[in-house]
């Protein structure tokens, strides 16, 4: 794979992330929408902590918690029910994100030399990446696992409510219902007596500081200290603070969601319409979209153009007070309450940790494999069963980074699962338990693999859940990697190639080809045909910017190798991708080198490759040639041309015959020219008294490859000069040519011209080029 902006730890980390909700009343949300942005858009870039934080186990041991990430959300309730593939507006938001993320000018590249290669190609993948991130966040909770389920609610009411308290319990009673009514499928909670964190917010611009203050100890006696926040914004006036420049950090994030709602409502109205099959004028109105908004999302000052530095250092410090004081007690009470649970249940007498430490910690390895189950993933288990409370329990402790309980707990579930052939919760425990294991500090036990293997394959051919199986495969590979295993890598990634997601298997093809470039010893050819694998599963999804690199990266290899027909192939695909991305030039040079080689094509196959050629050549002059065209067709054998000075012999009876023995019908004898040549100095030699000049020159009627053609040859005014050229047509079809005709070009340097015609061409070249050039423009 190439290499990666984070590291596997802060990948996997910022993959699985605490989170919270957020539900507002109208007078805050007005409040917000002041900086372009709502409130769960305020946050977000701030939701990283700059500090640790500190949690304490079952056991009473203190775990520090390092470079967190929360994720803050809309409280936003529906009915739709968990699928087991992507949406059409995931599948789009996808193909979008990939779309506008381009290798840019300049970037980052790695050369190689191997066995005589030399490969330039992209040292990251920002496409992948950003692939990567927006399927991870765009997956659904799923009812096997508790990592996408809300933990805490953030209500949020304006200090300037004529009774804030009463907003508050109106939003608190709005949370209750959504979780508990049975209403909606989604969000889905993490625990049913979630947290609810109370936010005063206070608009600096316009409301009442004193009052504010006032209303927020009344809060703090009501919910507590550590339940409640009085959250300062917007102490900036647009009158007062037009020449201050302040940071826009919510770009980055906007982008991505507006381009998502853009996608959802499109395909929406396509749905209602009837035409959802036909997604042609939806990927171009979303084009358009995403231009637009990157002009938005990129103006100076277009979010948060009512705060100031120290508003952004208010929000910063609200989301560190929230997660200290609030969320992380309300994790480490609920971790405790589950293990308590746990223990009473089953009998033990110590913590669930102790004990999965005395039963896991010996030398027994876990299993390779698991058996084929008789039934399918259709279990189901009740919220309040011992197994999904062990569940929970892991994946608490997996978002605070306490991976060696978390791993104890997944692999007492795991058994627990596989006991009662509960497949796809037997699946989820696997993979998270390998994720944990390789995450574990000091790496008490080595990665398991196979735990991954066989999740992904319970995934994907027992429980038909692509989205599952392709996450995990996502989170192996990145962790393969980290260990120098690519081959390992490569084959995992191949694997997850099918029919049913070409912009999947382009990318993972991608990266699989990386792989094996980037292992200790290169593997080219496998990396320029996974090259080509992918380029092509890049032209079928849409992504023609992309294929045409993926080809372009493998033509390196495949280039003056012998490999004739594979570089027929690329080239031809190179030919037609630029054409289509309206590169006409690198079309026209791409089909060039498929006709200019001597190819191993049938016949039919050239002619296609001519016929292309020639509509790609006939778009991109379009009649209004500036300059005479280089053809590759007809080759010219240069050896083979002949020039001829003077009239032709003619042989016909009754007409005058030029006096020269030279006549292009005959072959060129040395000998006979040799003895013209001494004939030709004695008669020079006679005319000037027995001495030849030093500045003799034989007279050369015919010149060849045979003769000496370093002098300027001597050619009479008014009589012609005959060019004969050899073509060779390389192709197996033939070539209709016509209207030919000579282009040549005549220079005064060495030749003796009068002083006046010197003058007049010094410096010059006689050429019929724009003759020519105008007769074709006009015929």
């Amino acid at each position: 794979m190439a290499r990666c902006v984070q590291s596997v730890q802060e990948f996997i980390q910022d993959s699985f992330v605490p989170m919270v909700a957020v539900l507002c009343s109208e007078e805050a949300e007005r409040v917000t929408r002041k900086n372009n942005l709502n409130f769960a858009e305020l946050l977000r870039p701030f939701c990283r902590l700059t500090s640790e934080g500190h949690i304490r186990d079952p056991n009473n041991q203190v775990q520090t918690v390092k470079n967190l990430r929360i994720c803050v959300n809309k409280l936003v309730a529906s009915q739709n029910t968990t699928s087991a593939v992507l949406g059409p507006t995931q599948r789009q938001l996808l193909s979008e994100v990939v779309l506008s993320c381009q290798p840019q000018d300049g970037a980052v590249t790695n050369m190689i030399t191997v066995g005589g290669y030399q490969l330039n190609f992209n040292a990251t993948t920002p496409w992948f990446e950003a692939y990567r991130e927006n399927f991870l966040q765009s997956m659904p909770a799923s009812d096997h696992e508790f990592l996408n389920y809300f933990l805490a609610c953030l209500l949020v009411v304006s200090s300037t409510e004529a009774v804030p308290v009463e907003q508050f319990l109106k939003l608190s009673q709005e949370q209750h219902r959504v979780q508990h009514s049975g209403e909606y499928t989604n969000p889905k909670w993490f625990i049913p007596n979630t947290l609810k964190y109370y936010v005063l917010l206070h608009d600096m611009s316009e409301g009442n500081e004193h009052r504010a203050d006032t209303v927020y100890e009344d809060m703090k006696q009501r919910y507590g200290p550590q339940g409640c926040y009085l959250l300062k914004i917007n102490s900036r006036t647009l009158s007062t603070g037009e020449d201050e420049q302040i940071p826009d950090p919510w770009s980055q994030y906007l982008h991505r969601n507006n381009l998502h709602n853009q996608v959802s409502s499109l395909l929406d109205t396509a749905s209602s319409s009837g035409s959802l099959n036909n997604l042609s004028t939806v990927n171009s109105d979303v084009k358009r979209g995403a231009r637009d908004t990157e002009s938005l999302v990129g103006g100076a000052g277009s979010h948060g153009i009512c705060l100031t530095l120290n508003d952004h250092d208010h929000i910063r410090q609200f989301i560190q007070e929230f997660t200290f004081r609030g969320l992380l007690p309300h994790i480490e009470k609920n971790i405790r309450q589950l293990n308590d649970q746990l223990v009473s249940r089953k009998g033990l007498s110590r913590s669930l940790f102790t004990a999965t430490k005395k039963w896991f910690g010996g030398g027994k390895g876990p299993e390779k494999s698991i058996n084929e189950p008789k039934s399918t993933c259709g279990l189901l288990y009740p919220p309040e069963a011992p197994e999904l409370q062990i569940r929970k329990m892991a994946d608490l402790c997996f978002l605070i980074q306490h991976y060696e309980l978390a791993y104890s707990c997944y692999h007492t579930a795991k058994k627990d699962f596989l006991s009662d052939q509960a497949m796809l919760y037997a699946a989820g425990a696997l993979e998270m338990a390998a994720v944990a294991a390789f995450l574990q500090g000091g790496a008490p036990r080595p990665y398991p693999a196979h735990y991954m293997d066989t999740a992904i394959q319970t995934y994907r051919d027992v429980c038909k859940n692509m989205v599952l199986a392709e996450r995990c495969a996502l989170l192996s590979a990145e962790i393969l990697k980290s260990q120098g295993k690519y081959s390992e890598a490569a084959s995992l990634l191949i694997k997850m190639t099918s029919e049913d997601s070409d912009l999947r298997s382009a990318l993972l093809l991608e990266q699989a080809a990386h792989c094996f470039i980037n292992m200790r010893n290169p593997m080219v050819r496998k990396f320029a045909f996974h090259m080509i694998l992918a380029g092509h599963r890049f032209s079928k999804a849409g992504q023609r910017r992309h294929a045409l690199r993926c080809y372009c990266q493998a033509m390196q290899v495949y280039k003056e190798r012998g490999w004739s027909l594979a570089e027929d192939h690329i080239n031809f695909t190179i030919g037609r991708q630029s054409f289509t991305l309206h590169q006409p030039e690198n079309a026209v040079i791409a089909f060039r080198e498929i006709l200019a080689n001597d190819s191993r094509q049938t016949a039919t196959q050239q002619g296609a490759f001519l016929r292309e050629y020639l509509y790609v050549y006939k778009n991109v002059t379009g009649g209004n040639e500036v300059s005479l065209p280089q053809l590759p067709l007809p080759c010219i054998h240069s050896s083979a041309t002949r020039v001829y000075f003077g009239h032709e012999r003619r042989l016909a009876e009754g007409e005058k015959q030029a006096a020269t023995h030279v006549s292009l019908d005959q072959e060129y004898d040395q000998d006979l020219a040799a003895m013209w040549r001494h004939l030709e100095e004695q008669l020079v030699a006679a005319a000037n008294r027995g001495l030849v000049p030093g500045n003799f020159q034989p007279t050369q009627s015919c010149l060849n490859s045979h003769t000496d053609n370093l002098r300027h040859p001597f050619a009479v005014v008014e009589e012609p000069i005959i060019v004969e050229v050899t073509f060779r047509n390389p192709l197996k079809v033939s070539l209709a040519l016509s209207n030919l005709s000579l282009l040549w070009k005549f220079s005064v340097e060495g030749a003796s011209l009068s002083e006046e015609m010197s003058e007049g061409l010094s410096g010059k070249a006689l050429t019929n080029e724009d003759a020519l050039l105008k007769f074709r423009c006009t015929h």
